[in-house]
């Protein structure tokens, strides 16, 4: 057991690996035009370049894993990104590393797709769900965390030392993964395909329902920081609390998930977490119709979000796992390919209306909200007998 959680602290940072492409960077990206040439909107492309890279690269890995061992595919993506990051660090103008950004993302996304099915093989259904509590909870902290680290290597070493740095965390976690820990071979199925899980409704149930929770509270906080600015005329601080409490609240409620399943059972937990997330979503929305603009209450509100996240979202991950039978690489694949295009779709109907303050994002945010709660009502659930005991 030593061994395991050993293995998935390994996992986990790989997975924070991929998040550091574009949290980590991000600090860097107003002073590449300087640097390498360009206007602030070719510098933009660096970071979608990389979100769309991800995008390619979930589907590529979740198609691979059925013909690659998973710790070849696992580690060759930690040394592919070492490589691509090295790279990135040495393009000479901005349209080069705009297209090595492209690959990197492409690489950098396999541990992510692993990382549920790893998990699932590794430990039994209540031990899965609090494993996947962990990593969610210590994923949320990078988009917090890493834009400050992103800050500090910026002073120090310019835009180049973030992707070395990457590249030198992802160099040791491949070494320590190879001779350190054993990563199983995730679930895969040779007959399967994406085509086949689009069509299955208890896997779309699963698969959607933490897409538009996520999703929704994604668009929120990507609408927010403007609005607090430009509209209510606060500071970016204002954002940063909400950001801190928030994601206080979802790692408590995160970690709690495992006892509560195992008290009330995984469906239970998550239609609660469901519509307590939904609740919070409506209260933002109602708070933002009624004018109001206060940072702490809109922070109060944004609370309830979180823990509902929190509650729903290991199990609900877990489940839509189970619910791909035996397809776990391309299960995992498009749960996160949802949730990437839930917050893109959302964030850019709010964008041509974010100067309105925050009823535009409240209001997207609740109706992705509802839509979760639809796809529990109306969409079939997996047995509580089909998951592992």
């Amino acid at each position: 057991m030593n061994r395991a959680w050993w293995t998935l602290g390994l996992v986990v940072s790989s997975t924070i690996v991929g998040l550091m492409g574009t949290d980590l960077v991000l600090p860097a990206v107003p002073h590449l035009p300087e640097a390498l040439g360009g206007d602030p909107a070719r510098a933009q492309l660096v970071l979608a370049a990389y979100v769309g890279g991800s995008c390619i690269g979930l589907l590529g890995f979740g198609m691979l894993g059925d013909r690659v061992a998973t710790p070849h595919l696992f580690i060759g993506s930690l040394l592919a990104t070492a490589m691509l990051s090295l790279a990135c660090g040495q393009a000479p103008t901005i349209g080069a590393l705009i297209a090595l950004r492209v690959v990197q993302g492409i690489v950098a996304s396999g541990p992510a797709v692993f990382a549920p099915g790893i998990i699932n093989a590794m430990f039994d259904e209540e031990g899965a769900v609090k494993a996947i509590g962990v990593l969610a909870s210590i994923e949320s902290l990078a988009p917090a965390l890493a834009p400050i680290a992103g800050v500090a290597l910026l002073a120090l070493g310019g835009w180049q030392l973030s992707f070395e740095v990457m590249s030198g965390l992802a160099v040791v976690l491949a070494v320590l993964l190879a001779f350190t820990a054993k990563v199983p071979q995730v679930s895969r199925r040779r007959s399967g395909s994406f085509l086949a899980l689009l069509g299955d409704l208890t896997f779309l149930r699963y698969a959607f329902s933490q897409a538009f929770v996520l999703g929704g509270l994604l668009v929120f906080v990507f609408g927010m920081p403007a609005v607090f600015v430009r509209v209510h005329g606060g500071t970016l601080t204002d954002f940063i609390v909400m950001q801190v409490c928030g994601i206080a609240t979802f790692m408590v409620a995160a970690n709690l998930t495992s006892r509560l399943v195992a008290r009330m059972g995984a469906e239970r937990v998550i239609a609660i977490g469901t519509w307590l997330a939904a609740a919070g979503a409506f209260a933002q929305f109602g708070y933002a119709v009624m004018g109001g603009r206060s940072a702490w209450v809109i922070t109060a509100l944004f609370v309830p979000v979180n823990s509902g996240l929190g509650l729903r979202g290991p199990p609900g991950f877990f489940r839509a796992i189970l619910a791909s039978h035996g397809d776990d690489a391309r299960g995992s694949a498009l749960v996160m390919l949802f949730v990437l295009g839930v917050a893109a779709m959302g964030t850019a109907l709010v964008s041509p209306w974010i100067e309105r303050g925050s009823i535009p994002v409240a209001g997207v945010a609740l109706v992705l909200h509802a839509l979760s709660v639809a796809c529990l009502s109306f969409l079939p659930k997996l047995p509580e007998a089909g998951a592992r005991a």
